[in-house]
């Protein structure tokens, strides 16, 4: 009687409690409730089945040994005229319906004997009918095709290589943008291609290289944890922005001569002037790169014959713009590039981006990031023969004349052509420092024209003063001009708001992710090794690490999306980053629909994977999980792993072994690691690590 009434009142107490929840409330216990229901209700059938198999192997031990053999006879006749050719896949638990279990061997045919009688029968061949739920409950005998990119094409327009998802958009705009070419002195290019040590030597300091014989300085935030190159990945990162420099051409009595001043004072000693910024540099490769540039460099002729100058002192030096309007592209000469004032000659008529350089001046002067000689004054090895980058005053070589906007010059610049040996390309680490300029110099164009274009973009209507009250700036003292980012932005907090925004309305309406999902950069892809030219490795090419990892992801995209590997999506997001080491990844969420819910450890386990496979049974996704899908080892193994903080890992690695799969409460998973031994590592080390170490993984798009 009493527990009755104990039943009775936790009823009511539970039919309390739902009449109080809100909507959400409510959808969240409905939910629940469902999960628990399909659990209880999976593991009931999958008891009722066992104890069916049970039954059926009583009844068959319990007849005669004539009666076995017969039906074993009836049994394997059925098998074979049922096995599928190209239909669904054999479970486990069909197979033990039709034939009593036996121990398994790891052959290519199964035997089984009984009473002197050997019955043999095809192996299980596993296949699929469609791409639908492939990734689900995978095996490696199972097969999954191989990831590998289609063959690139040539843009009919300008020549340019093209890989997949890439169209003439990307490199010349369908022909709308026709640049010429910049020149490429053979005997540097020696240098580049050069395979001995002097040329590995060159590569690898090829920015040190570039810094003695530059024209300017830079001012930069350098992240220098990830530009040693000691340790991991050389990655060039800088924080802020960029200042390139120039100051007066004859340096003061206390000091040596740097950059421009190189070129003036005291050349009889300037090997040794340029060797002493660092003395691991080659001086017999100083000298034949001083004497290249002698010859093809304007820049240096008129630097050169500034030395000649009797009364230097009373010099002046102007740096002229890029003449506007040429009528067809031919290489700066050094009367184009420079002009020096003896005395007190007038400067003549001055543009709005030329520099007068005095003999002795007390400060830096900013070089503007508009004018065609901000790039050959700071990169000599990448244009040597004094090439004009971009300016204001850039034009499209085609017929039409129009002018070529910051991003069209510079992505038909760093193009692969065939027909051109181009050395923006080929500068390694001098490439990883050009391309994050010329992009600060693309976001600074940019931002300068929200700056002066607040009127077309409206920004009144964003209620300036209110939002500085809403934010605490309540002292009119405080508040002065502001500038309005447009959401078009990338990264500003109204273009961040509104994607939240939109994540959050999709989670509303479609319900929570099921999987989240990371694609990292493989550097040792095979379209990545392909491309790259003689002496390269994969870090001193970013382009073609992020085109390649663009094309890779869009085919990752349409096996999720298109084909459903892993169900039908009903609604994703996703974002791509970069690694501190400068490879890219993507991040993405994904809602699939209700017929492909993962809703019980049972499906966790077809989905995802945490434990090392068995060599024996699995050998390539075995090398594969041990090649990719390890984290670290850090810790005790290695104390200066960059996971470490406080001398723990900020991942939370080794996990802790589990010996099946459980449901966290409003968290991940815990997956199943079961403690299985230890393996070698490889790569080198004598390092042996177990399931505690794996990073959930998916066993097919891990092969793919």
């Amino acid at each position: 009687m009493e527990s009755q009434n104990h039943t009775e009142e936790n009823r009511i107490r539970q039919q309390r409690r739902r009449t109080s929840m809100n909507t959400e409330q409510r959808q969240e216990y409905l939910t629940r409730r469902r999960a628990s229901y399909q659990a209880t209700r999976a593991l009931r059938s999958r008891e009722q089945q066992e104890q069916h198999l049970t039954e059926i192997r009583q009844q068959y031990h319990s007849q005669s040994t004539e009666r076995r053999q017969e039906l074993l006879s009836m049994r394997c006749t059925i098998y074979r005229r049922t096995q599928p050719t190209f239909g669904d896949d054999i479970s486990t638990a069909n197979q033990s319906t039709i034939l009593p279990p036996q121990n398994e061997e790891n052959s290519t045919s199964i035997t089984i004997e009984h009473d002197n009688t050997s019955i043999s029968r095809p192996p299980v061949i596993r296949r699929r009918r469609n791409n639908r739920n492939s990734a689900r409950d995978f095996h490696e005998s199972i097969g999954v095709t191989r990831s590998h990119l289609c063959a690139p094409t040539t843009c009919t327009f300008c020549g340019a290589r093209l890989l997949p998802h890439e169209s003439s958009d990307f490199c010349c705009l369908n022909g709308r943008v026709s640049l010429p070419l910049m020149p490429v002195p053979p005997e540097l290019l020696s240098i580049y291609n050069d395979e001995t040590e002097v040329g590995r030597h060159f590569r690898k300091y090829i920015r040190m290289y570039n810094h003695i014989f530059a024209f300017t300085s830079m001012g930069v935030h350098l992240d220098g944890d990830l530009a040693n190159g000691i340790e991991g990945v050389y990655s060039f990162r800088a924080q802020g922005a960029i200042y390139h420099k120039i100051g007066g051409f004859l340096p003061s009595s206390s000091e040596r001569p740097r950059f421009l001043q190189l070129y003036i004072y005291d050349t009889d000693n300037e090997i040794n002037n340029r060797v002493t910024e660092n003395p691991t540099l080659n001086v017999e490769l100083v000298e034949r790169l001083r004497s290249i540039l002698d010859v093809h460099n304007p820049f240096v002729h008129r630097f050169r014959q500034l030395a000649q100058e009797p009364n230097i002192e009373s010099c002046q030096l102007i740096i002229r713009e890029q003449p506007r309007n040429r009528p067809q592209y031919n290489l700066p000469t050094a009367s184009e590039v420079a002009a020096i004032i003896v005395g007190g000659e007038e400067a003549g008529q001055l543009n709005g981006r030329d520099i007068i350089v005095q003999s002795h001046s007390g400060h830096l002067m900013n070089v503007p990031d508009t004018a065609g000689y901000y790039d050959p004054l700071q990169y000599p090895l990448l244009l040597p023969c004094g090439t004009y980058g971009w300016d204001v005053n850039t034009q499209n070589g085609a017929a039409s004349r129009t002018k070529v906007t910051c991003r069209d010059y510079y992505s038909y610049m760093l193009q692969i052509r065939d027909s051109w040996d181009n050395l923006l390309l080929r500068g390694c680490r001098l490439l990883q420092q050009y391309v994050v300029d010329i992009f600060l110099k693309m976001e600074t164009q940019k931002f300068r024209w929200v700056r002066n274009n607040q009127s077309k973009i409206r920004a009144e209507m964003y209620n300036g003063l209110q939002d500085s009250f809403e934010a605490g700036i309540n002292i009119s003292g405080h508040v002065g001009r502001r500038i309005i980012l447009p959401s078009s932005i990338v990264g500003c907090p109204r273009d961040m708001g509104e994607r939240f925004q939109d994540a959050m309305r999709v989670v509303g309406y479609s319900g929570k992710p099921d999987l989240f999902i990371t694609m990292t950069s493989n550097p040792s892809w095979d379209e990545i090794r392909d491309l790259l030219l003689p002496g390269q490795i994969p870090q001193d090419r970013p382009d073609l690490l992020s085109r390649v990892f663009h094309a890779k992801f869009e085919e990752f995209k349409d096996d999720i999306f298109d084909k459903g590997v892993l169900g039908k999506v009903v609604a994703y997001a996703y974002v791509i980053e970069f690694q501190k080491r400068g490879l890219p990844h993507a991040h993405m969420l994904l809602i699939l629909g209700d017929d492909d819910k993962l809703n019980c450890p049972d499906v966790y386990n077809q989905v995802v994977k945490a434990e090392i496979p068995l060599q024996s049974d699995q050998p390539e996704l075995y090398t594969c999980v041990l090649k990719h899908m390890i984290h670290g080892p850090c810790g005790t193994i290695n104390p200066r792993s960059p996971c470490m903080q406080k001398g723990k890992c900020k991942k939370h690695f080794p996990k802790p072994f589990v010996p099946y799969t459980v449901q966290g409460n409003d968290c991940y998973p815990l997956y199943q690691r079961r403690d299985m031994g230890q393996v070698p590592l490889g790569r080198g080390r004598n390092v042996y690590v177990d399931n505690s170490w794996v990073v959930p993984y998916n066993p097919w798009l891990l092969l793919k």
